[in-house]
């Protein structure tokens, strides 16, 4: 039996006891990929994509619906400016660097909405070939796994508040794992803010993808198609989650049982997803579309948290 079938199901096991935070989860689910490599790599994919979204509704059940509305609406203006000033700077990176005119639009698309599951949505949509996404994919994993370590560091060197670095999480953190993942080491209040923000930027993905496939399609005169786009319902179930125990009081104690395990089961996503990011996923991210990543990410964090830290936005 290899090393990698013992040692991968025991530390997923130990990434669901409080002694292991969501940064040291995904850290330990990337050393066992680069070291000894993932023997369940199809099961683990599959778990994860099934985790995350269960781990996200969960969370809802210890929110309040009136403040995730009222954080939600605060967010609609600078989540437009926000994805138009990324879409903007995305699309000039990528026609500086030349990357592939795919690739450079799924990065830019990830960074802009929501990552991965952005990345997801639209690459059926404009017939992205598999290269294409896994190029894509690689080049946001790697800045989210550094982004659970550098956020929260930076957050406390600047000491921000709760509200500032799970707004400044939400709106620079490309993946809505990372974004709960930052935060959770941050707070309580944080955790909120980061992940209503992030779901309400991700509901972005169909208005997005719609767009995109009606214009690609405008310039092939071919007929609009949205095949195999998946739209993101666990959005609702976190909705619906909040809407319970806010008005239900009495489902309180049980919502925040519900939303200590979905914490716990959100570190164990994490751990999964740092276990894909393999050596072959590292080496099929070229220099190009990772610079293009990089530099995107590094002006839309920096850009978002000097409007956060000045007051700009709140």
């Amino acid at each position: 039996m290899s090393t990698s079938k013992v040692l991968l199901p025991l530390l997923a096991l130990l990434s669901l006891t409080p002694w292991i935070s969501s940064a040291v989860a995904l850290l330990l689910g990337v050393l066992v990929a680069v070291t000894v490599g993932n023997a369940y790599a199809d099961s683990t994919k599959r778990l994860s994509q099934k985790l995350l979204p269960l781990a996200v509704m969960g969370l809802g059940a210890g929110m309040n619906l009136e403040v995730i509305g009222r954080v939600g609406f605060q967010g609609i203006g600078y989540t437009i400016s926000g994805i138009a000033f990324a879409t903007i700077v995305g699309s000039l990176l990528g026609r500086l660097l030349k990357t592939s005119k795919d690739v450079s639009l799924l990065i830019t698309m990830g960074t802009a909405i929501c990552g991965g599951s952005a990345i997801a949505a639209i690459a059926p949509v404009i017939k992205a070939r598999q290269q294409e996404i896994s190029v894509a994919l690689g080049t946001i994993f790697v800045l989210n796994a550094a982004a659970l370590f550098i956020f929260p560091w930076v957050g406390h060197l600047l000491q921000l508040t709760e509200p500032q670095f799970g707004l400044w999480s939400a709106l620079a953190i490309h993946d809505t794992s990372s974004v709960v993942g930052a935060t959770l080491q941050f707070g309580a209040k944080a955790v909120e803010v980061g992940t209503t923000v992030k779901l309400a930027r991700a509901l972005w993905i169909v208005p997005a993808a719609l767009t995109i496939g009606f214009i690609r399609s405008r310039r092939k005169g071919a007929t609009p198609s949205t095949e195999g786009f998946k739209k993101p319902w666990f959005i609702l179930g976190f909705l619906v989650a909040a809407a319970l125990v806010t008005w239900l009081p009495e489902l309180q104690p049980v919502g925040h049982v519900v939303e200590a395990l979905a914490k716990r089961l959100m570190v164990l996503t994490l751990f999964l997803i740092g276990t894909s990011l393999t050596r072959t996923t590292l080496q099929s991210v070229g220099v190009k579309p990772f610079a293009q990543g990089f530099f995107l990410w590094i002006i839309v964090a920096s850009f978002s948290l000097s409007m956060i830290y000045y007051g700009v936005i709140s």
